[in-house]
């Protein structure tokens, strides 16, 4: 079977049982109807038979996907929400069919109500779910149906999912990428909004990466293809959400717990009222019969069980649809306890794109050194030296005995001399006099540029200022999180004063500088001891920081590390997404808190009432109104959920 027949599979299972659902509702109530009329004006033709009639097609129609739950649940000596209304309905439907037949009043609305009350509750709930996954529906329907190729040096159009890695592909103005990948020819503007939430146009050119759905809006490119298939940035963005909306927060384990020994309890009251009013207090079989059913089903916890995975759909939806990926249910609780924001420097507070600004020394030499080393590095301060020598001209010689020194810089032999390029610490630890230009070096850092110094052998030939700016927002989105209550860290290999020109740039309350690359865990775990941390960084260098904080928040483009070592991931790479997802996950959060408060008020309220504590002050609650009032419960909690979606983030 085709990728796309699995896809569509499961969808139309799906639809064909929302089909069921919804008619078995459908036929409930038409068949509930006229009974609900006899209630009201006791005329119904046809008399206690007809109510017979009636209901009994509700019980066959409706009442069967409880039954069957309830009866599996009783043979693993379990109980659950299934039980109760097994129990209530059938109580109430047989006990009616024993009173026809001696000529007693009888209940055969009250079973049909419950039924159909509780469908009605499954359709609110099925919207709900429905509504909470248009953020997948929509990205599934993203995916473009074909692409245009180059096969054999000749332009073929194709089925998208017969791309492969490698091919190249062609794109006009107004289609659709199909796939992700590189671009190897032309430039264009990008929207890529309903992939990554980025509202304007985005552009690219040679060497830039392009995401499959995105739309090309003005000329035309060529791309080489990179991923395809499920390995695709929208494909994993689907599975995360998909997964984040099937996953159970610890809050909601806790709820199954309490649901484990609620519904035998509730049972146990059942028995204990009917002995009260039946055995102790006198009441006909008939009434205290009434009172135990209507304990049962106004009990039924069906708003408790749906109280956090409504909000935790919902609230995963929007954000997918911002950007925001949420892993899972676990990390809402996680994000409600973060007090400080750690965040790393490069990429995240600034734009990650050094350029050279400043050069001490001969130009032409201090680049024709440096470049020889740069140009095997992968640092970005490398490639801003190699892109500056790029513009004068210079290439790289050859170079031997090349060697990265962590954090500090790198070394090799060039034309037979010994050329260091790194942090003036590192030149002065292997014997190079720096005195010359270290106050320039002071000036500079003060500047909020980073300082690279370039000597051979013993001799420093000069100095290179680099400086990678902050990113445009970094300065309202630090101001977001500190409106918010967060206390902000930087956290960064650079020096001191070049991080704590950065730091007062933006406004961040802390800076820890100097940190290796591989102790960048150590510092968050030691600042976890006194406060649960956020870690911000972009997923790929960071990954061992994002996995010990309490919380990880990847940024980027949702490459494969982001995805895999954050616990939120921020699709459109933007600082101000940090302050979104964190306010998102609280609001998520406290909805189910307020959810469960509601439906744990309604229980505690309307169990003593339809136990008939309140009978003598004429408060009484027969079973057909406590389903209602069951049903409404969960209603009411669905719309709860459901307006989380007006919620501003």
């Amino acid at each position: 079977m085709s990728e796309a027949a699995m896809t569509a599979a499961p969808r139309g299972f799906k639809k064909r049982f929302s089909l069921s659902l919804r008619w078995s509702f459908v036929i409930s109530l038409l068949f509930t109807l006229p009974l609900v009329y006899e209630m009201i004006f006791h005329n119904l033709p046809g008399g206690d038979f007809a109510q017979f009639l009636l209901a009994t097609p509700v019980m066959l129609v409706g009442g069967p996907r409880f039954f069957k739950n309830g009866w599996a649940a009783l043979k693993n000596h379990k109980a659950n929400m299934d039980t109760l209304i097994t129990v209530g309905t059938l109580t109430a439907y047989f006990y009616s069919i024993y009173a026809l037949t001696q000529g007693l009043f009888v209940y055969f609305e009250i079973a049909a109500l419950l039924v159909t009350f509780i469908l009605l509750g499954q359709v609110f709930e099925e919207i709900t779910k429905g509504r909470a996954s248009q953020a997948v529906e929509k990205l599934l329907h993203l995916q473009a149906k074909d692409a245009l190729v180059v096969r054999d040096s000749k332009e073929v159009r194709i089925p998208a999912n017969e791309l492969q890695i490698d091919d190249v592909v062609i794109v006009k103005p107004g289609e659709k990428i199909p796939t992700d990948g590189t671009v190897i020819e032309g430039s264009s503007y990008i929207d890529e909004s309903l992939v990554t939430g980025e509202s304007r146009p985005v552009h690219k050119e040679v060497g830039d990466s392009v995401i499959g759905a995105s739309i090309n809006t003005a000329g035309s490119f060529r791309f080489k293809t990179t991923k395809v298939g499920s390995e695709t940035l929208l494909a994993q963005i689907i599975d995360l959400v998909k997964q984040a909306q099937t996953s159970q927060a610890p809050i909601q384990k806790f709820v199954d717990k309490i649901s484990h020994y609620f519904v035998p309890i509730v049972l146990i009251l059942s028995i204990v009222t009917f002995n009260v009013w039946y055995v102790l207090l006198g009441a006909p079989v008939a009434a205290a019969l009434l009172f135990a059913v209507a304990v049962v089903v106004i009990a039924c916890p069906c708003a408790l069980g749906l109280a956090t995975p409504t909000a935790l759909m919902v609230g995963v939806g929007m954000g997918a649809r911002r950007g925001v990926l949420i892993k899972s249910g676990q990390v809402l609780e996680d994000a409600r306890a973060v007090k400080t924001v750690v965040m790393d420097k490069t990429g995240t507070i600034t734009l990650g794109q050094p350029v050279v600004t400043d050069i001490l020394g001969n130009e032409d030499e201090v680049f024709s050194y440096a470049v020889s080393l740069e140009n095997l590095s992968e640092h970005p301060l490398a490639r801003a030296i190699v892109s500056r020598a790029s513009e004068r001209g210079l290439k790289p010689d050859k170079i031997s005995d090349f060697k990265a020194h962590e954090g500090k810089g790198v070394s090799g032999s060039v034309k037979g001399q010994v050329v260091r390029v790194g942090t003036l610490q590192f030149l002065k630890e292997n014997g190079v006099t720096v005195d010359k230009h270290s106050s320039q070096g002071r000036r500079l850092q003060s500047e909020a540029k980073t300082v690279v110094g370039v000597a051979t052998d013993k001799k420093l030939l000069g100095i290179i200022a680099i400086q990678d700016a902050p990113k445009p927002d970094a300065k309202e989105a630090i101001a977001a999180l500190h409106k918010q209550g967060y206390r902000t860290v930087m956290l960064t290999g650079d020096n001191q004063t070049t991080a704590e020109a950065i730091a007062q740039q933006v406004g961040i309350d802390e800076v820890i500088a100097e940190v290796m690359p591989t102790d960048k865990a150590a510092a968050v775990a030691k600042i976890q001891e006194q406060t649960p941390v956020a870690f911000v960084g972009d997923g790929i260098n960071d990954a061992p920081a994002l996995a010990v904080a309490r919380l990880g928040i990847a940024m980027g483009s949702g490459t494969d590390v982001a995805i895999e070592s954050g616990d939120i991931v921020l699709v459109r790479n933007s600082l101000m997404d940090v302050s979104r997802a964190l306010r998102l996950s609280r609001k998520t959060f406290g909805r189910i808190k307020l959810n469960l408060f509601w439906a744990s008020i309604y229980n505690l309220i309307g169990i003593p009432i339809a136990a008939g504590v309140f009978a003598w002050a004429g408060l009484i609650l027969n079973p057909a109104l406590a389903g209602l009032a069951m049903a409404f419960s969960s209603v009411s909690v669905m719309v709860s959920s459901i307006a989380l979606l007006r919620t501003k983030i």
